[in-house]
């Protein structure tokens, strides 16, 4: 993407099922949910799909044949959370080239219902190694078998070159904890302190309890067209000022030593510069958090903060609804529900709309959603277009 398109992108719809476990209903039915409601969100139907980017859901054939619509572009992707950046920036030049006038993205997790596991061997989702995709257990190191493993070591080394604390994580963790407890949709809504952060468990040290994502059912879907067309719709456009993705795949079967700050940082240069902002102004983060340690290697990464100053800067209450970087104001993965940055960018999209109730952030006009991990990917939203 460039700032040149003929035909710049906007966000005109999005919706989301409820969050928890719902036994009866799979993938496809939690899919058709998301965007049933999203198609209703921008007052658009099925029939005004000629695009469709399915995500973690089995069959995209059988998906559209159940939703009745024969796109003219179809993609389905891994079911990574790393995907949902990659799938919104397809979207994004879908539709700036003009190949397509209308997207529609979609993801569904049954994974609570399902019984899922991320990590153990080789069959697990999430398994051995391989940037913690499922490959040859062989090439994982010894114990790196699931994404808390690979997490823990990271910070482990982080707290070792930094002097990192474990109540500086705790931040994060009561943070989100507290955003959440204003969002009705939330699946945790109760509140705990610092006090109860570091009485949790350890499950993999040293992250406990607290510092880990919520596996739930849900689904979440987008609308995604022409500035253009999203300004005759229903609700007001958000616009996608930028969207950039880079990779960190060579030696990957190991955690990085640099926290993943080479693709971030080249990620961070192309997406402010497409969007016409830099960091100081963001109005709200939308920070992928599987784990505690990835918001604070993220925000070093993308350069809210000096490297190694990421604990600090937190514990300071950057991050909080009243502060000038509110993050994850839904309550994120660690207390809204595990939808691998799908629920954070629909967040965003509602935080630029002015819907968010107690949890609104002040007249917000720009908000960014980045995710650290073998693929970096951020998305820069605005309420005017570049």
């Amino acid at each position: 993407m460039n700032r040149s398109e003929m035909y710049p992108p906007a966000v005109a719809g999005v919706g989301t099922t409820r969050y928890g476990r719902f036994p009866d209903l799979d993938a496809y039915d939690l899919g058709q949910w998301a965007l049933r409601e999203a198609l209703d969100d921008c007052g658009l139907t099925h029939a005004d799909l000629d695009g469709l980017i399915v995500n973690r859901i089995p069959s995209y054939g059988r998906f559209a044949e159940l939703c009745g619509i024969d796109p003219r572009y179809t993609l389905a992707t891994p079911g990574h959370g790393r995907f949902s950046g990659v799938c919104i920036q397809t979207a994004a030049l879908l539709v700036s080239s003009g190949t397509v006038d209308t997207v529609a993205l979609v993801y569904a997790n049954d994974g609570a219902s399902a019984g899922t596991t991320y990590g153990g061997d080789a069959s697990g989702y999430g398994g051995a190694a391989g940037a913690y995709g499922t490959t040859d257990a062989h090439w994982a190191p010894y114990g790196m078998t699931s994404p808390g493993a690979f997490h823990a070591l990271m910070m482990q080394r982080h707290m070792h070159l930094y002097g990192t604390t474990p109540e500086q994580l705790g931040e994060i963790a009561v943070t989100f904890r507290r955003h959440a407890s204003l969002n009705p949709g939330a699946v945790k809504r109760q509140p705990f302190s610092l006090d109860d952060y570091l009485a949790a468990r350890f499950i993999c040290e040293p992250l406990r309890l607290f510092d880990y994502c919520l596996i739930n059912d849900g689904a979440v879907a987008m609308i995604i067209t022409s500035a253009e067309r999203a300004r005759d719709l229903r609700q007001p456009p958000v616009y996608i000022r930028g969207a950039s993705q880079a990779s960190s795949f060579t030696g990957s079967s190991f955690p990085p030593e640099d926290f993943w700050a080479a693709p971030m940082q080249a990620v961070a240069k192309d997406v402010y510069a497409m969007a016409g902002f830099g960091p100081q102004d963001m109005d709200g983060l939308m920070i992928y958090d599987n784990f505690t340690p990835t918001v604070l290697f993220t925000l070093e990464g993308f350069g809210f903060c000096p490297q190694g100053e990421g604990g600090r800067w937190i514990a300071d209450g950057h991050l909080r609804l009243e502060s000038a970087f509110p993050a994850n104001t839904s309550g994120g993965h660690l207390s809204e529900s595990y939808l691998q940055g799908w629920g954070l960018n629909v967040e965003a999209v509602r935080q630029l709309r002015g819907q968010c109730g107690e949890r609104q952030i002040r007249t917000p006009h720009a908000i960014q959603y980045m995710a650290a991990s073998p693929v970096v990917t951020s998305v820069i939203y605005g309420r005017t277009p570049a």
